[in-house]
């Protein structure tokens, strides 16, 4: 496909979650049945090899297959894509870039260096050799709460203005000072943020989310999307709803138990069962127990039916 540019870039956009055989394998039968759901649920956009997609466990031929897998049935498709290149080594996210570039992605998305935190030059140097590798692809910076070096929209809109390649930011957002300071200084980005954020994030100036209820749910999570541009207030409340699913059903997983942000995705995917994404998470991390996600499902239809069928 057309790179994209940063006002092409806005809405739910949903991921594969990798599933795992019990080998500690990859099963891309599973994850190509997985990006045919998608496509066909018609969301606004879908990318890869973000968390829930587990960019940190793969060996690099699983990567290749990931991004081979998304690329080609996306591009048959006509539905716009995005990969991430994202690992903790600089060397080895540049090599992935240069591999994935001829897939003609919309957008490649990136996380710093993330051993010992860059300083905001090293960021630039980073960047700068990202772009030039990307050869016209636009870059979308990952930087979730987790990342060593969690940026400002100040800092972010600094990188931006000395790379210009950078089109797109993916953040946790922050209070009403946090996004007075995004209309500010991130206005030619595309600023996505939690998915479960996404009504008040548009009211406030963000464009979309790579979006943690799309891994519930991702046709309900396009209707609500779609539903914040027609029925505002029903999505905010809808909003409203969410919010208390994941902060009093999701969230106590990881403060709580210690579980991976991946391995709430998962649970999630499996609470709204659209895709045979398994429970199991690729070792040395925990599995969160399929029963965790029975237990929730009645409780997630009856707070928020919109997202369980």
């Amino acid at each position: 496909m057309e790179p994209l540019k940063a006002h092409d870039i806005h809405g739910n956009w949903a991921t594969p979650l990798l599933a795992w055989n019990d080998d500690d394998s990859l099963d891309s039968g599973r994850v190509g049945a997985e990006i045919d759901v998608l496509i066909a649920m018609r969301v606004d956009g879908i990318y890869c090899n973000g968390t829930a997609g587990e960019f940190h466990a793969q060996t690099e031929t699983e990567f290749d297959r990931i991004s081979e897998l998304l690329a080609d049935k996306c591009n048959a498709a006509g539905m716009p894509f995005q990969i991430g290149v994202s690992h903790m080594s600089a060397q080895i996210s540049l090599n992935r870039l240069t591999r994935v570039a001829s897939l003609q992605p919309g957008a490649v998305q990136v996380i710093l260096p993330d051993w010992f935190p860059v300083t905001e030059a090293e960021a630039v140097v980073f960047l700068h050799r990202m772009a030039e590798a990307a050869d016209g692809i636009g870059l979308v910076l990952y930087n979730p709460p987790h990342a060593k070096s969690v940026l400002s929209p100040v800092q972010v809109g600094r990188l931006a203005e000395q790379v210009p390649s950078l089109i797109g930011l993916k953040t946790a957002a922050g209070d009403d000072a946090w996004y007075t300071s995004m209309r500010k200084h991130l206005s030619r980005l595309s600023v996505f943020v939690p998915g479960h954020l996404l009504a008040s994030g548009i009211q406030r100036g963000a464009h979309g989310a790579y979006s943690n209820v799309a891994c519930l749910n991702p046709a309900a999570a396009q209707r609500w999307t779609d539903q914040i541009q027609t029925d505002f207030a029903a999505a905010a409340e809808l909003e409203d709803r969410l919010c208390r699913f994941v902060e009093d059903h999701i969230v106590p997983f990881i403060k709580r138990d210690g579980f991976c942000h991946a391995a709430c995705d998962r649970l999630m995917a499996h609470v709204g069962g659209w895709a045979d994404v398994g429970e199991r998470m690729r070792w040395p991390y925990r599995s969160i127990p399929a029963s965790e996600a029975e237990r929730l499902r009645p409780i997630a239809r009856a707070l928020i039916p919109e997202f369980i069928t």
